[in-house]
């Protein structure tokens, strides 16, 4: 599997470009949470160590974090949409 997506302009370290990049949005992966789209860029939780020196070669996964501050949480790409 490889971290490249033709539909995505990719950003450099991984990181890819959406168009809601800093908005809000609704992850109907987990019962309609709402948070904001923080990043789009591949997950190393199969890391052991802690230490990321290469892109892991995954698919990239939605970064949100909860509106008012709190610890981020990954969900697919697309389980995401824009919020209300």
């Amino acid at each position: 599997m490889t971290t490249h997506n033709p539909n995505l302009p990719a950003l450099g370290l991984g990181h890819w470009d959406h168009p809601l990049l800093g908005h809000r949005v609704v992850d109907h992966a987990r019962e309609d949470r709402i948070g904001v789209l923080r990043a789009v860029a591949p997950d190393s939780k199969d890391n052991p160590f802690n230490l990321v020196v290469t892109v892991p070669d995954t698919p990239p996964v939605a970064w949100l974090s909860p509106s008012g501050g709190g610890r981020e949480w990954t969900t697919a790409l697309d389980a995401i949409e824009a919020a209300r």
